[in-house]
């Protein structure tokens, strides 16, 4: 099977590549340059995919041309501007990708006859968020107040309304929440900023400890994207997915950082961040009981053991092992669990 990522170089799709290729399949994929020091650069991962286009989503025609070259059988559409403090400062740029851009894939998909299934990751944020304890669920209500939320809220409808109006491949939409796992140096994210700080020896500074979020190795998250795919294939799973944590791994940032303190050891610490920040939701959660249902799907790594997990794989890049070789392994030791 040929699989198309968009968002290839990001940090999901460094690991989502590196599944598919062991599994025997093949990998093209369609991204910006990855930022320095990234995992799709540490792993060489460019040497495993047959197409890197080093293309902006927002560019319609690139990408269609892109696409019906590579005739791929299943597409993933992971780019994104991913960041809510980011989209403060740069609302435009957020909009303009997460919404057009997501309009240009679809649009690929819809010209690209070797399609067989797409999947469009969007995110737990889309939902209008009034602090539901029990965890939306996909027929809730979607909405979105910082401009990154908005546009996931606006890109994830703009996809229901593109499969109802246009001839399509079977298509779904992926909802999840926050992933971590090693590799990831995306800044403005807590489990990177914990261990950037905790190598230099100093505290961390976290801006919402008490804020509640669903924690989720990133292995578990593609797991869930992966059996969505197998029924797309089939005929089966169209619609909205939620991909979120059982309850006992929604917990809150301070709880994050005391986790990964004890895991990286050596006296790690963090306090909080006491200046002016962002809106951010002070709570999310994720009803994923039809993904539970419908695709036997569910977390092997709970929230303890997926921290340890991530802290391992930093200390034994920090240690030399090479960054494909580690994936490798937590890749396999996963899978034989599934």
């Amino acid at each position: 099977m040929h699989y198309y990522i968009t968002g290839h170089t990001g940090f999901k799709g460094a690991w989502l590549t590196q599944i598919l290729v062991s599994q025997g399949h093949s990998v093209s994929g369609q991204s910006l340059d990855p930022i320095d020091g990234s995992l799709f650069d540490l792993a060489h991962l460019g040497e495993l995919v047959e197409f890197d286009h080093r293309i902006d989503i927002r560019d319609a025609q690139a990408t269609k041309t892109a696409m019906t070259q590579a005739q791929p059988d299943v597409v993933i559409h992971l780019a994104a501007q991913p960041l809510v403090r980011a989209s403060y400062e740069d609302p435009k740029e957020t909009f303009s990708t997460n919404v057009m851009g997501t309009m240009n894939v679809l649009d690929a998909v819809t010209s690209t006859n070797s399609v067989k299934a797409s999947l469009i990751i969007t995110t737990d944020k889309v939902y209008k968020n009034v602090n539901h304890l029990a965890g939306y669920r996909e027929d809730d209500p979607l909405g979105g107040d910082d401009p990154y939320s908005a546009s996931k809220a606006m890109a994830d409808i703009l996809t229901q309304s593109w499969v109802k109006s246009f001839d399509s491949p079977p298509t779904a939409i992926a909802r999840a929440g926050n992933v971590i796992g090693g590799g990831d140096i995306s800044r403005d994210r807590l489990i990177p900023d914990l261990i950037s700080a905790f190598e230099s020896e100093m505290p961390a500074l976290i801006r919402y400890p008490d804020a509640i979020r669903p924690w989720q190795h990133v292995l578990d998250c593609l797991n869930g994207y992966q059996l969505l795919i197998t029924e797309l294939l089939a005929g089966n799973g169209a619609g909205a997915w939620n991909f979120g944590p059982p309850d006992s791994s929604v917990v809150s940032v301070a709880e994050i950082a005391d986790l990964t303190a004890q895991a990286w050891g050596g006296g790690a610490s963090w306090h909080s961040d006491g200046s002016q920040q962002p809106q951010e939701a002070a709570l999310l959660a994720l009803n994923s009981d039809k993904s539970r249902r419908g695709l036997n799907w569910d977390d092997k790594l709970k929230v303890a053991e997926a921290v340890r997990w991530t802290v391992d794989w930093e200390n034994q890049r920090a240690g030399g092992r090479p960054a494909r070789e580690i994936c490798a392994n937590q890749i396999a030791d996963f899978f034989d669990r599934c």
